[in-house]
Protein backbone atom coordinates (compact mmCIF):
# COMPACT_ATOMS: atom_id res chain seq x y z
CA UNK A 1 0.00 0.00 0.00
CA UNK A 2 1.17 3.51 -0.84
CA UNK A 3 1.61 6.25 1.75
CA UNK A 4 0.25 9.80 1.95
CA UNK A 5 1.68 12.59 4.11
CA UNK A 6 -0.74 15.18 5.49
CA UNK A 7 0.20 18.28 7.51
CA UNK A 8 -2.24 19.86 9.94
CA UNK A 9 -3.89 16.47 10.33
CA UNK A 10 -4.95 16.48 14.00
CA UNK A 11 -8.38 17.98 13.37
CA UNK A 12 -10.60 19.83 10.92
CA UNK A 13 -9.99 19.63 7.19
CA UNK A 14 -6.63 17.88 7.58
CA UNK A 15 -8.08 15.08 9.68
CA UNK A 16 -10.95 14.65 7.21
CA UNK A 17 -8.54 14.56 4.27
CA UNK A 18 -6.55 11.87 6.08
CA UNK A 19 -9.74 9.85 6.46
CA UNK A 20 -10.59 10.22 2.77
CA UNK A 21 -7.11 9.00 1.84
CA UNK A 22 -7.37 6.08 4.26
CA UNK A 23 -10.69 5.10 2.69
CA UNK A 24 -8.77 4.92 -0.60
CA UNK A 25 -6.32 2.49 1.03
CA UNK A 26 -3.46 4.88 1.69
CA UNK A 27 -1.32 4.38 4.77
CA UNK A 28 -0.81 7.71 6.49
CA UNK A 29 2.04 9.89 7.71
CA UNK A 30 0.50 12.69 9.76
CA UNK A 31 2.12 15.90 11.01
CA UNK A 32 0.70 18.45 13.43
CA UNK A 33 1.68 20.53 16.46
CA UNK A 34 -1.23 19.00 18.40
CA UNK A 35 0.07 15.71 19.76
CA UNK A 36 -3.13 14.77 21.57
CA UNK A 37 -5.19 15.37 18.43
CA UNK A 38 -2.79 13.27 16.36
CA UNK A 39 -2.99 10.38 18.82
CA UNK A 40 -6.79 10.43 18.68
CA UNK A 41 -6.75 10.68 14.89
CA UNK A 42 -4.43 7.68 14.67
CA UNK A 43 -6.69 5.59 16.91
CA UNK A 44 -9.85 6.55 15.04
CA UNK A 45 -8.50 6.09 11.52
CA UNK A 46 -6.84 2.76 12.26
CA UNK A 47 -10.05 1.53 13.88
CA UNK A 48 -12.31 2.74 11.06
CA UNK A 49 -10.16 1.86 8.04
CA UNK A 50 -7.47 -0.59 9.13
CA UNK A 51 -4.66 1.36 7.44
CA UNK A 52 -1.36 2.08 9.12
CA UNK A 53 -1.07 5.55 10.69
CA UNK A 54 2.25 7.02 11.84
CA UNK A 55 2.51 10.56 13.17
CA UNK A 56 5.05 13.24 14.06
CA UNK A 57 4.37 16.06 16.50
CA UNK A 58 6.07 19.08 14.93
CA UNK A 59 5.80 22.87 14.77
CA UNK A 60 5.97 24.03 11.16
CA UNK A 61 6.63 27.63 12.21
CA UNK A 62 10.17 26.52 13.13
CA UNK A 63 12.52 26.83 10.15
CA UNK A 64 14.14 23.42 10.65
CA UNK A 65 10.88 21.48 10.84
CA UNK A 66 10.38 20.74 7.11
CA UNK A 67 13.83 19.12 7.06
CA UNK A 68 12.91 17.12 10.16
CA UNK A 69 9.65 15.99 8.53
CA UNK A 70 11.50 14.91 5.39
CA UNK A 71 14.09 12.92 7.34
CA UNK A 72 11.44 11.34 9.57
CA UNK A 73 9.45 10.22 6.53
CA UNK A 74 12.47 8.80 4.67
CA UNK A 75 11.66 5.23 5.76
CA UNK A 76 8.57 5.38 3.54
CA UNK A 77 9.87 7.43 0.58
CA UNK A 78 9.78 4.46 -1.79
CA UNK A 79 6.07 4.08 -1.08
CA UNK A 80 5.12 7.75 -0.69
CA UNK A 81 2.67 8.93 -3.33
CA UNK A 82 0.76 11.93 -1.90
CA UNK A 83 1.74 15.16 -0.13
CA UNK A 84 -1.04 17.31 1.33
CA UNK A 85 0.06 20.77 2.48
CA UNK A 86 -2.87 21.63 4.72
CA UNK A 87 -1.38 23.15 7.89
CA UNK A 88 -2.24 26.85 8.19
CA UNK A 89 -3.62 29.47 10.53
CA UNK A 90 -4.60 33.13 10.55
CA UNK A 91 -5.07 36.03 12.95
CA UNK A 92 -7.95 38.51 12.96
CA UNK A 93 -6.87 42.05 13.78
CA UNK A 94 -5.16 45.19 12.55
CA UNK A 95 -1.73 44.48 11.09
CA UNK A 96 -0.03 47.26 13.07
CA UNK A 97 -1.34 46.05 16.42
CA UNK A 98 -1.04 42.26 16.11
CA UNK A 99 2.26 40.84 17.44
CA UNK A 100 4.84 40.79 14.66
CA UNK A 101 6.25 37.38 15.56
CA UNK A 102 2.83 35.75 15.36
CA UNK A 103 2.31 37.24 11.91
CA UNK A 104 5.72 36.00 10.80
CA UNK A 105 4.74 32.57 12.11
CA UNK A 106 1.76 32.63 9.73
CA UNK A 107 4.19 33.12 6.84
CA UNK A 108 6.40 30.31 8.15
CA UNK A 109 3.53 27.81 8.40
CA UNK A 110 1.32 28.89 5.50
CA UNK A 111 4.03 29.65 2.94
CA UNK A 112 7.55 28.57 3.89
CA UNK A 113 6.64 25.06 5.00
CA UNK A 114 4.62 24.49 1.81
CA UNK A 115 7.52 25.64 -0.36
CA UNK A 116 10.07 23.61 1.59
CA UNK A 117 8.08 20.38 1.72
CA UNK A 118 7.10 20.61 -1.95
CA UNK A 119 10.74 21.19 -2.93
CA UNK A 120 11.92 18.25 -0.84
CA UNK A 121 9.32 15.72 -1.96
CA UNK A 122 9.24 16.49 -5.70
CA UNK A 123 12.46 14.48 -6.31
CA UNK A 124 10.91 11.56 -4.38
CA UNK A 125 7.88 11.63 -6.68
CA UNK A 126 10.00 12.11 -9.80
CA UNK A 127 11.96 8.98 -8.92
CA UNK A 128 8.67 7.06 -8.96
CA UNK A 129 7.39 8.98 -12.04
CA UNK A 130 4.20 9.47 -10.05
CA UNK A 131 2.99 11.70 -7.25
CA UNK A 132 0.30 14.04 -6.05
CA UNK A 133 0.66 17.40 -4.30
CA UNK A 134 -2.47 18.97 -2.84
CA UNK A 135 -2.18 22.51 -1.49
CA UNK A 136 -5.05 23.90 0.55
CA UNK A 137 -5.83 27.51 -0.34
CA UNK A 138 -8.76 29.66 0.75
CA UNK A 139 -11.41 31.90 -0.74
CA UNK A 140 -9.54 34.65 1.15
CA UNK A 141 -6.68 34.19 -1.30
CA UNK A 142 -8.64 35.65 -4.21
CA UNK A 143 -8.78 39.21 -2.86
CA UNK A 144 -7.14 41.36 -0.18
CA UNK A 145 -8.88 40.99 3.21
CA UNK A 146 -8.23 43.82 5.68
CA UNK A 147 -7.97 42.59 9.28
CA UNK A 148 -7.16 39.11 7.99
CA UNK A 149 -4.25 40.56 6.11
CA UNK A 150 -1.35 38.11 6.33
CA UNK A 151 -3.55 35.01 6.12
CA UNK A 152 -5.26 36.22 2.94
CA UNK A 153 -1.93 37.19 1.39
CA UNK A 154 -0.45 33.80 2.30
CA UNK A 155 -3.31 32.00 0.56
CA UNK A 156 -2.92 34.21 -2.52
CA UNK A 157 0.66 32.96 -2.61
CA UNK A 158 -0.49 29.33 -2.36
CA UNK A 159 -2.93 29.72 -5.26
CA UNK A 160 -0.30 31.35 -7.49
CA UNK A 161 2.46 28.96 -6.42
CA UNK A 162 0.29 25.92 -7.15
CA UNK A 163 -0.66 27.15 -10.62
CA UNK A 164 2.98 27.77 -11.57
CA UNK A 165 4.26 24.53 -10.05
CA UNK A 166 1.57 22.54 -11.83
CA UNK A 167 2.75 23.95 -15.16
CA UNK A 168 6.40 23.18 -14.41
CA UNK A 169 5.61 19.57 -13.48
CA UNK A 170 2.99 18.81 -16.13
CA UNK A 171 5.18 16.27 -17.96
CA UNK A 172 6.69 14.69 -14.86
CA UNK A 173 3.88 12.39 -13.75
CA UNK A 174 3.24 14.63 -10.73
CA UNK A 175 -0.23 16.14 -10.30
CA UNK A 176 -0.42 19.46 -8.44
CA UNK A 177 -3.81 20.80 -7.31
CA UNK A 178 -5.14 23.60 -5.13
CA UNK A 179 -8.46 23.47 -3.29
CA UNK A 180 -9.77 26.67 -1.70
CA UNK A 181 -12.45 26.28 0.97
CA UNK A 182 -14.66 29.05 2.23
CA UNK A 183 -16.18 29.12 5.68
CA UNK A 184 -15.77 25.67 7.25
CA UNK A 185 -16.78 24.29 10.63
CA UNK A 186 -13.28 24.02 12.16
CA UNK A 187 -11.30 25.62 14.98
CA UNK A 188 -9.89 28.26 12.58
CA UNK A 189 -12.05 31.06 14.03
CA UNK A 190 -10.89 30.22 17.55
CA UNK A 191 -7.20 30.25 16.62
CA UNK A 192 -7.69 33.48 14.67
CA UNK A 193 -9.35 35.19 17.63
CA UNK A 194 -12.49 36.16 15.73
CA UNK A 195 -15.43 37.79 17.50
CA UNK A 196 -19.05 36.75 17.92
CA UNK A 197 -20.43 38.55 14.88
CA UNK A 198 -17.94 36.93 12.52
CA UNK A 199 -18.72 33.54 14.04
CA UNK A 200 -22.45 34.04 13.53
CA UNK A 201 -21.89 35.05 9.91
CA UNK A 202 -19.63 32.06 9.31
CA UNK A 203 -22.11 29.62 10.83
CA UNK A 204 -24.69 30.54 8.18
CA UNK A 205 -22.37 29.41 5.38
CA UNK A 206 -20.19 26.75 7.02
CA UNK A 207 -19.40 23.57 5.14
CA UNK A 208 -18.35 20.51 7.11
CA UNK A 209 -14.67 19.51 6.98
CA UNK A 210 -15.81 16.13 5.68
CA UNK A 211 -17.53 17.73 2.68
CA UNK A 212 -14.49 19.89 1.94
CA UNK A 213 -12.18 16.88 2.20
CA UNK A 214 -14.25 14.83 -0.26
CA UNK A 215 -14.12 17.67 -2.78
CA UNK A 216 -10.39 18.12 -2.21
CA UNK A 217 -9.44 14.48 -2.72
CA UNK A 218 -11.74 14.08 -5.73
CA UNK A 219 -10.17 17.20 -7.26
CA UNK A 220 -6.67 15.84 -6.71
CA UNK A 221 -7.23 12.37 -8.12
CA UNK A 222 -9.22 13.64 -11.09
CA UNK A 223 -6.15 15.69 -11.96
CA UNK A 224 -7.95 19.02 -11.78
CA UNK A 225 -5.90 22.16 -11.28
CA UNK A 226 -8.05 24.18 -8.91
CA UNK A 227 -11.35 24.05 -7.06
CA UNK A 228 -13.29 26.45 -4.87
CA UNK A 229 -15.61 24.58 -2.52
CA UNK A 230 -19.31 25.40 -2.25
CA UNK A 231 -21.67 27.46 -4.39
CA UNK A 232 -21.75 30.40 -1.96
CA UNK A 233 -17.95 30.50 -1.88
CA UNK A 234 -17.68 30.37 -5.67
CA UNK A 235 -20.21 33.17 -5.99
CA UNK A 236 -18.34 35.30 -3.46
CA UNK A 237 -15.04 34.85 -5.29
CA UNK A 238 -16.69 35.65 -8.64
CA UNK A 239 -18.30 38.82 -7.27
CA UNK A 240 -15.02 39.96 -5.71
CA UNK A 241 -13.37 39.53 -9.11
CA UNK A 242 -16.20 41.36 -10.87
CA UNK A 243 -16.51 44.27 -8.44
CA UNK A 244 -14.10 47.21 -8.18
CA UNK A 245 -11.19 46.22 -5.96
CA UNK A 246 -11.98 48.94 -3.44
CA UNK A 247 -15.47 47.47 -2.97
CA UNK A 248 -14.10 43.99 -2.31
CA UNK A 249 -11.64 45.39 0.22
CA UNK A 250 -14.35 47.41 1.93
CA UNK A 251 -16.60 44.36 2.10
CA UNK A 252 -13.83 42.32 3.74
CA UNK A 253 -13.07 45.12 6.17
CA UNK A 254 -16.74 45.37 7.15
CA UNK A 255 -16.82 41.67 8.01
CA UNK A 256 -13.46 41.18 9.70
CA UNK A 257 -12.91 44.68 11.07
CA UNK A 258 -16.33 45.49 12.51
CA UNK A 259 -15.74 44.23 16.02
CA UNK A 260 -12.18 45.54 16.03
CA UNK A 261 -13.48 49.02 15.26
CA UNK A 262 -16.15 48.70 17.95
CA UNK A 263 -13.62 47.60 20.56
CA UNK A 264 -11.27 50.54 20.00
Amino acid sequence: MAYALVTGAAKGIGRSIALELALRNYNLLLVDIDGKGLALTKLDLERITGVRVVYLVADLSIAETPDAVFKWSSTWHNELEVLVNNAAFGLNGAFATLPLQEQLNIIDVNIKSVVALSHQFIPVFKKRSKGYILNIGSNAGYQPVPYLNIYAASKAFIISFTRSLRHELKSSGITVSCVSPGSTDTSFVDRAGMGKQIRKTAERYNMTPQAVAKIAINTLFKGNAERITGLQTKLGVFLSWLAPKSWAEKFGANIFGREIQISK
